[in-house]
């Protein structure tokens, strides 16, 4: 029995094969978008989950013993309970030292930022039932989740980030949480410089470019008539068979040298149509094949 958590942990699959991140921070700060970047990693992800129910979750997962669900994201913010803040260190200590491979995430944010992002969006903020201004809400807030802060892991600032550059970095920090090779593809324009990020680059300027026909222009590769465009460009299949062929190739030899992450940049002109098409392709591809595979369009996002 571990007695901080109050809760045994199923001896038949070792502690340090769970990878456990607990997510908390700011309203607004952008718990939500980290989930669901985790999600696409394939964690099981779990939203304010009361703390004394996070070594039951924990232990639900050794008990299936399928393999595949060991990777769990618990989220946890003000809509817990309070006396959840107080117990929560004790619960991540205990799941520490049975050997559980526990992350704690802290989404901050600067208040000038949170006013500006529940104004625009409408939201309430989750303390305004106490009847507290907004300003108020987000002080007690940074009171209650303080000594949270204090033994995180990583603190991230998303004060500068929109939610698919937070999405992003979330996804990119904790890829190496997946068993294997993680594939992030991604799409953008040359005449924007190429992606600093990334390890492979194919340049797809020689398709047929669906930029010069009017209905298509303010369309993207993600949308049915440009996919159709494309789809009947008999290059355009040409050129996505041999890049899987040279992915299928050189992709093995990169796991053999133990790389937790690789990015794949696909580019064009104005990186909306022919990119996004190969990357969204791509992208399905190898989802049939693999766990971890992630898509960035940087024009479109």
């Amino acid at each position: 029995m571990n007695e901080a958590t109050g809760s045994p942990l199923d001896p038949l699959v070792d502690p340090r094969e769970i990878h456990l991140i607990v997510l908390t921070g700011m309203s607004g700060g952008g718990k939500t978008v980290a989930l669901r970047a985790l999600e696409d990693l394939e964690f099981y992800c779990v939203d304010n989950l009361p703390s004394a129910l996070v070594p039951q979750l924990v232990n639900a997962v050794i008990q299936e013993n399928d393999g595949k669900h060991r990777r769990i994201a618990v989220g946890v913010d003000v809509r817990n309970r309070g006396t959840d803040f107080a117990q929560m260190p004790a619960v991540l200590s205990g799941l520490a030292a049975a050997g559980v491979q526990l992350h704690l995430i802290f989404l901050d944010c600067r208040d000038e930022v949170l006013i500006k992002r529940f104004s625009e969006t409408r939201r309430r903020h989750p303390l305004a039932s106490r009847g507290l201004s907004l300003a108020d809400a987000i002080a007690e807030e940074r009171r209650l989740l303080r000594p949270l802060m204090g033994i995180a892991d990583k603190v991230i600032d998303s004060s500068e980030m929109n939610v698919h550059q937070l999405r992003r970095l979330v996804a990119t920090g904790y890829a190496q949480a997946i068993e294997g090779l993680t594939l992030m593809f991604e799409s953008f324009a040359f005449r924007r410089g190429l992606p600093l990020d990334a390890d492979f680059v194919f340049d797809a300027r020689c398709l047929a470019n669906p930029h010069w026909h009017p209905q298509l222009r303010p369309l993207s590769g993600k949308d049915a008539p440009v996919r159709e465009f494309l789809d009947g460009e008999p290059m355009a299949g040409e050129y996505f068979a041999d890049t899987v062929r040279w992915l299928d190739a050189w992709l093995p030899r990169f796991e053999q040298d133990d790389r937790s992450y690789l990015t794949v940049s696909v580019g064009c002109t104005g990186g909306r149509h022919r990119s996004v098409y190969l990357v969204e392709k791509l992208a399905a591809y190898y989802r049939d094949r693999r766990d971890g595979v992630l898509t960035f369009h940087r024009e479109l996002e």
